[in-house]
């Protein structure tokens, strides 16, 4: 077979074309592609992509793909789950170290025997895990739909995993004070500080605070609006208030500036004020230039044993079931 122009052999970055981004628009083209991208990621991915949302859109959309190559600009366990709605397409992302401390933060081997030390307990799993532990769970849920998925169980105990924060904001929500809650947390969300807000607050008495509910409570506590990344992005640009202070990744900054320029956006603040603590670094790990190369290469690919990939189907399309 003759070999494509635009496919040159791999070598690494010194075959990177001048214009990046029409080098990855013709690469799209040619290999059948769809490229989906989270609100974390750099906006300039985020502008390439077919499609932009948080894990419940994202996952949905997986589930409509008609390519036969799906590019996953986000972190690992988005792409697993691309890949277990898609046995028979390709699925690749930009970075194989692409991770998720809250996934990696619950193992499957240690979620099983915290399983197995609450008999008869339900399980209702973030999608912010493993494959091998959505194999391990009876539904799977987001951050939008979290206090749904957990209604479900009304009446049976509930084990939740694997983010802390987000738990106890579902037992309120859902009225479930006596949910069995696996103690992970996000890098992310958990370095805001609220001690800090409140002085941000001070210097800033008209804004609205916006938070999203894998935050800590002294955050959320302080929030005017809680909400999936998805929500607060629509709260920004509906919201009368002029300011906004944002409690979540910046990511989203490039979608609400996009619909809502006029606003003032502000980051919540960090505990710590020398690191970019808002902004998450698995989902920054994706740059155009590793999206160039993941196309060209179709690798680093996404793979996940069909023994799993078939236990974990069934509460992932559960939920997209339940969700509408």
């Amino acid at each position: 077979m003759a070999q494509n122009p635009l496919v040159p052999p791999s070598n690494g970055s010194a075959d990177l074309p001048e214009d990046l981004e029409q080098a990855i628009l013709e690469l799209k083209a040619q290999r059948d592609a769809v490229l989906l991208a989270h609100y974390y990621q750099e906006s300039e991915v985020q502008d390439l992509a077919d499609f932009v949302g948080d894990s419940l859109a994202l996952a949905q959309a997986a589930k409509r793909v008609d390519h036969q190559v799906i590019v996953f600009c986000g972190v690992h366990f988005m792409a697993e789950t691309a890949k277990i709605l898609n046995p028979e397409r390709t699925v690749v992302i930009p970075d194989a170290n692409a991770g998720c401390s809250l996934a990696d933060g619950c193992p499957p081997d240690a979620f099983g025997e915290f399983i197995q030390g609450h008999p008869g307990a339900a399980v209702l799993s973030y999608i912010n895990t493993s494959a091998e532990v959505k194999a391990q769970s009876d539904l799977i849920c987001t951050s939008s739909n979290a206090a749904q998925m957990a209604a479900v169980f009304e009446g049976r105990p509930l084990i939740f995993a694997p983010d802390r924060h987000l738990a106890r904001w579902v037992a309120k929500q859902a009225d479930r004070p006596d949910l069995i809650i696996w103690q992970g947390t996000c890098v992310v969300h958990e370095q805001f500080s609220a001690k800090r807000l409140v002085q941000l607050r001070f210097r800033h008495p008209d804004a609205e605070v916006l938070a999203h509910p894998e935050c800590d409570e002294a955050v959320l506590d302080q929030a005017d609006f809680v909400a999936s990344t998805t929500g607060i992005i629509q709260r920004a640009v509906e919201s009368p208030a002029k300011t906004l202070i944002i409690a979540t990744e910046d990511g989203v900054f490039h979608q609400i500036q996009q619909r809502a320029p006029d606003k003032q956006l502000i980051q919540a603040p960090g505990m710590d004020e020398s690191c970019a603590c808002n902004q998450c670094p698995y989902m920054r790990l994706n740059t155009l230039e590793k999206l160039y190369l993941c196309l060209r290469d179709l690798k680093p690919e996404v793979t996940v044993p069909e023994e799993v990939r078939v236990r974990a189907l069934h509460p992932i399309e559960r939920m997209l079931e339940l969700s509408g």
